[in-house]
């Protein structure tokens, strides 16, 4: 018996896309954050160099 049973029987033309479009969405979602991240990190260095001190 192995520890992982990736045989889905009849039910691999649902299970398989289903799990591919889920990890899509996951990593569409992260580069996004990451992407919202980046940018944001940037917008408030720029208004910290803008600051008078």
């Amino acid at each position: 018996m192995s520890m992982f049973d990736l045989d889905m029987g009849r039910y691999a033309a649902f299970v398989w896309p289903a799990w591919a479009l889920s990890a899509a969405v996951l990593a569409a979602l992260a580069a996004r954050a990451m992407i919202a991240a980046r940018r944001w990190s940037a917008e408030l260095k720029q208004l910290e160099d803008e600051t008078p001190k």
